[in-house]
């Protein structure tokens, strides 16, 4: 996940980016469930190869290289069509042999600095596959599913895997392809699946991509991305996964709320204009494209060589990837897709979601203390909270009081 701005971010993130609406406090009511479609033990070897000390954090160019060999070969396991017909103009990584030929047409490359010889470098490589749909009617249209694959490298003689940050979103993106291309009848719409290169550098990857697309951005009618869905916001005992953007479509918050969910995921749907831009939907977002971003939120190991494969939650990461699968193909089969709007925001689901993670720290306090001024905080910010629930509607002045509040929390608590 890309870090846009430090600490502030991350408190954003892990309170008060949650406006749209997140069924966790006790008044909610559950709603329906399905078995999910992908299990830990599909998503497990690809994270821990992809985060093994071979790949090296996944940031030198031999290093992506090895990941991006490796995703593209489950992909042709799979059946998929390559994305990119054409090869690079230059390649520095691979020798032309065939192997090398059908590689690169997997792949997009991310032009760099002008060599001696005038030819541009590649700075990074995007890979893309998809699945024709099966509707003539609808099969020009497109649902991308993506993650990206880059993370941190060698840092100061440390490994950063990048287990949670963000193997996690690939392992989803290879066992959500392998599951539609596994089906008897396609989706309707095509699904375009990309794995994109240099998140962690300003998303330049994806605003690559966006503005050099291999058909007309216009065809894309719905954009999902996934970084990180294998831990939990703050290491709390909270089995939420986040997702952003519903806000900007009525047909995707319909969709959120009448799937279901696997057992054992709470979702809570997220309103993106506190937090910014946090990962590859910024890019779709500007161009006003219904996207839907998925995450479990930041942990203590983000962005440190602790965030290992056995660090994760596996059962976790599989339904959410059961849920973006099921997302997915609903989106891909409606007769017609999501649509962009006015922001819509359902504002009390705001301090229900500050209450809950105020009660959870609180009930953490044996195994993470607080000191007297964080537990006065805390407290406050829950009683506050609550009172705003219990009157069933929230100001503008408590939305302000909200939003300080948030921000005070994890400066001075996560």
């Amino acid at each position: 996940m890309f870090r846009c701005t430090g600490l502030i971010a991350l408190l954003l993130l892990a309170v008060t980016s949650m406006p749209a609406s997140c069924d966790v406090t006790p008044e909610a009511a559950p709603g329906p469930t399905f078995e999910p479609a992908i299990r830990a033990e599909q998503m497990r070897p690809h994270v821990e190869y992809l985060a093994s000390p071979e790949l090296e954090g996944r940031a030198s160019d031999s290093a992506k290289l090895l990941a991006r060999r490796y995703i593209v070969q489950q992909w042709k396991k799979i059946g998929l069509r390559p994305l990119f017909a054409e090869s690079p103009a230059r390649n520095n990584e691979m020798e032309q042999t065939p192997e090398a030929v059908e590689q690169a047409k997997f792949e997009q490359v991310i032009p760099g600095a002008i060599a001696a010889d005038g030819l541009s470098l590649a700075m990074g490589y995007n890979i893309g596959a998809w699945l024709p749909g099966s509707d003539p009617k609808l099969a020009d249209e497109i649902v991308i599913i993506s993650a990206h694959y880059d993370h941190l490298g060698l840092r100061n003689g440390y490994l950063y895997p990048g287990a949670d940050d963000n193997a996690s979103g690939v392992a989803m993106l290879i066992e959500g392809a392998r599951q539609l291309a596994n089906e008897k009848v396609a989706p309707r719409r095509s699904i375009v699946f990309i794995a994109f290169d240099l998140e962690e550098r300003l998303l330049w990857g994806s605003r690559w991509f966006a503005a050099h697309p291999p058909w007309p951005i216009e065809r894309v009618k719905l954009f999902m991305t996934a970084d990180m869905i294998g831990r939990s916001l703050g290491d709390l005992s909270f089995p939420a996964v986040f997702v952003f953007g519903s806000e900007r479509s009525a047909e995707l918050r319909t969709t959120l709320t009448s799937i279901g969910t696997p057992p054992g995921l709470e979702v809570c749907r997220l309103g993106t204009d506190i937090v910014g831009t946090r990962s590859d939907y910024g890019t779709f977002r500007d161009r006003e494209i219904p996207y839907l971003f998925f995450s479990t939120g930041e942990h203590p190991d983000y962005h440190s060589p602790e965030d290992t494969p056995e660090r994760l939650d596996f059962d976790k990461a599989a339904r959410i990837a059961s849920l973006m699968l099921k997302v997915c193909r609903h989106a891909a089969d409606q007769p017609e897709p999501p649509t962009w709007s006015t922001p819509e925001i359902q504002d009390l689901h705001e301090p229900r979601v500050l209450h809950r993670i105020a009660s959870l720290l609180l009930e953490a306090e044996k195994q993470k203390p607080l000191t007297s001024t964080q537990r006065f905080l805390v407290t406050n910010v829950r009683n506050r909270s609550r009172q705003i629930i219990d009157a069933n509607k929230m100001t503008d002045d408590d939305r302000a009081w909200l939003v300080r509040m948030s921000q005070l929390l994890l400066a001075s608590v996560f």
